[in-house]
């Protein structure tokens, strides 16, 4: 058979595809740049970057979940709710990846990391992460109830103030998981407890292997009390060593979000939420 002739039945029987797999590159496989947090300054609604509106579907477009992928810098409006608006700040580069394993193995080495046991339909099991907290004021949620801890780690007390420095926000607790490996979890939840006030603003900061944070739309009334999730939309977030994550306004009214179990090999990861705790007498809003 003429040599072009066969080459071009190969290609057919291939598809259009075959020749080009090999040069599919995603932007994460790309060296990143270290830059300084996008809102220096303090003003952080100004910093160029990437910005998702969220768009209530219509009833034919909602034939299925829509699940959308953030990995950019950026200010993110999610949703547009009764409850107000859904945010998300993300900052990739937040803490320079030459610092970040350094600070890894400290907080590995020197947080007094705990396994919990959880109680789930009368089911008793053990948490699949390690936690560790640190605040002002105790902090109940779900059938546990963290005492005050006002003993702060050096390393905590500098990432505290580096947070506050660059966006004017004070956090009084910060609530630490250590995910071992890709088997590791935290399961659907919001937090919405009423220690955090109404709209709450947690900053989640990363050390370690790259973990994907999913975020899952309340379903309607109706549905959540079924039990039905199958419509409900998905942002999935690749958090990676150094990054930044900050949920704000009504997203813990609105969303939930998890960290799922993942059968790759992963590495520990820490993973710090800040957040303000408010004392008993201030709990009435």
């Amino acid at each position: 058979m003429n040599p072009t002739k066969e080459k071009r039945r190969k290609a057919r029987i291939q598809g259009g595809w075959a020749s080009h797999s090999v040069n599919i590159k995603s932007d994460r496989d790309k060296p990143k740049a270290a830059v300084q947090p996008a809102w220096l300054g303090k003003n952080i609604d100004l910093c160029h970057s990437e910005k998702y509106v969220y768009e209530m579907p219509t009833e034919d477009l909602h034939s299925k979940a829509k699940v959308t992928t953030i990995e950019k810098t950026g200010v993110y409006d999610i949703s547009l709710e009764p409850s107000g608006v859904s945010r998300l700040r993300l900052f990739t580069n937040f803490i320079d990846q030459k610092e970040c394993q350094e600070i890894h193995d400290q907080l590995l080495q020197e947080l007094p990391w705990r396994q919990k046991t959880e109680q789930r339909n009368n089911d008793v099991y053990q948490q699949p992460r390690l936690t560790a907290w640190y605040g002002e004021h105790p902090y109940s949620y779900s059938v546990y109830k963290h005492e005050s801890n006002t003993k702060w780690p050096i390393l905590l007390e500098q990432l505290r103030e580096r947070l506050e420095e660059n966006t004017g926000m004070h956090f009084n607790s910060v609530l630490a998981n250590l995910y071992r490996d890709g088997h590791d979890l935290i399961p659907w939840h919001s937090d919405n407890e009423e220690a955090l006030g109404p709209s709450p603003t947690i900053a989640s900061l990363t050390f370690g292997d790259c973990r994907i944070f999913e975020l899952r739309k309340n379903p309607p009334a109706d549905k959540a009390k079924a039990g039905d999730y199958s419509l409900c939309d998905i942002i999935k977030i690749p958090l990676d060593a150094g990054t930044l994550l900050i949920m704000e306004g009504a997203t813990q009214d609105d969303w939930e979000h998890r960290i799922p179990r993942e059968y790759h090999d992963r590495g520990p990861r820490i993973n710090l939420t800040f957040r303000v705790i408010y004392p008993e007498e201030r709990k009435m809003f």
